[in-house]
């Protein structure tokens, strides 16, 4: 194959870079303003008042208050925290033990709701069909007497499909049941406001909209108690302790409000990219989609091709300058196929087989291009190597029903 080299990075679903305005806004708070806010003398005041505005401008992009919004290390840590908490807070003052979340959340949700059955809570995983998709009839269903948490996340990080949140949230609200969702890969690409759309509890990184690794935020109802996760200090309102990182919480601050404000924007202009990619990947024999085409994050889009290992294939995109995942960052070491990809039905042998390529701000329409060309080049080499390929095309193995 020809040896180009381009550096086209589309692994914005997994990490972003910091963006220059966020730099910016957190530099003055690592060597001016470095006090502890928490420090009554001048230097920690200073810090201080930009801590509290960032708290109000995260609120007002989620259509939260202020004395709503704690700031935490990620994503996972809100979610740990907010299920867990809410979780151990029902079963002490209401007696109730059950949890119902989705078979395809991230391992940070999947994992908290494993560990908590083994404290003795009953959790109920939703089917999320083919497409990707829980079906709200079908929660409410699941809801009982007993059900403390509903937990699903906003969008998948590894298929992007968007979740009918605000009908779950109708759904809790009507039998009173506490609702928290995973919105890290939300943020920036759909609108939410928690108040109209019934939630609870809400989940953020800074990470995946330009600004730092390491801060976090979760936004918890007013009027809802939960457990605090980390004990110690008085910070947050006593229910999150350890000194604020006061440059990384303007940085997401500075990067929220740029992400919301241009909402519309980023859709008009990732939706065309998207769709150009689909149509141009799905020419490749034996390739499928996978998820909702409709219900989707605007610049996620995930792949199965048969015959193909999904490690080979990223290596050799590498090799071409092309930064693409086979799923969720999380879990890249892992040899087993994605859970996610189980949970739609795929067999192993097409799952593993998998490309996520999700695109941010700073990609164009030629990385686009780029992809497609290189991209059906090395599928190619790598089924002229495959005997699972040969198996395929001669009939021995048949997985048309996946196509």
């Amino acid at each position: 194959m020809e040896n180009i080299r381009r550096n086209v990075y589309v692994d914005n679903a997994a990490t972003t870079a910091v963006s220059e305005e966020v730099l910016a806004a957190m530099l003055p708070f690592y060597k001016e303003i470095y006090g502890n806010p928490s420090s009554l003398y001048e230097l920690g005041q200073q810090a201080k008042g930009p801590l509290e505005e960032a708290r109000a401008t995260v609120a007002g992009c989620l259509g939260a208050k202020p004395n709503e919004i704690y700031f935490t290390s990620c994503g996972s840590e809100s979610d740990n925290w907010a299920v867990k908490g809410a979780a151990r807070a029902q079963r002490r003052k209401k007696g109730k033990t059950h949890i119902i979340t989705s078979a395809f959340e991230h391992h940070a949700v999947l994992h908290t709701c494993q560990a908590l059955e083994k404290e003795g809570f009953e959790v109920t995983y939703l089917d999320v069909h083919e497409d990707g998709l829980v079906r709200p009839q079908e929660l409410e269903a699941a809801i009982t007497e007993n059900t403390a948490l509903v937990t699903i996340m906003y969008a998948n990080n590894e298929i992007g499909s968007i979740q009918p949140i605000p009908e779950i949230g109708e759904i809790c609200k009507k039998h009173g049941v506490l609702f928290h969702t995973d919105a890290v890969q939300a943020i920036g690409n759909v609108p939410i406001d928690v108040r109209e759309q019934n939630i609870d509890m809400l989940s953020l990184s800074g990470h995946k909209i330009h600004a730092p690794k390491g801060v976090g935020a979760l936004y918890i109802r007013a009027g809802v108690f939960i457990d605090n996760f980390m004990d110690g200090g008085a910070q947050e309102r006593g229910r999150r302790a350890g000194t604020e990182n006061v440059a990384q919480i303007v940085g997401l601050a500075t990067a929220m409000r740029r992400a919301t404000d241009t909402i519309g924007q980023r859709v008009a202009r990732l939706t065309p990219m998207r769709e150009k990619l689909i149509d141009g990947i799905l020419q490749i024999p034996r390739s499928r989609l996978n998820g909702s085409r409709e219900h989707r994050l605007p610049g996620n889009a995930s792949f199965c091709f048969q015959g193909v290992e999904g490690e080979s294939l990223l290596l050799l995109l590498d090799m071409h300058g092309v930064s693409a995942s086979s799923g969720s960052a999380c879990t890249s070491g892992s040899l087993d196929p994605s859970h996610v990809l189980l949970s739609i039905g795929l067999p192993h042998e097409v799952a593993h087989g998998s490309l996520r390529i999700s695109f941010g701000d700073y990609n164009t329409m030629e990385d686009v291009d780029y992809i497609l060309e290189v991209l059906p080049k090395i599928i190619e080499r790598l089924r002229s190597m495959s005997p699972l390929w040969d198996a395929i095309k001669t009939g021995k193995v048949n997985y048309d029903q996946y196509m």
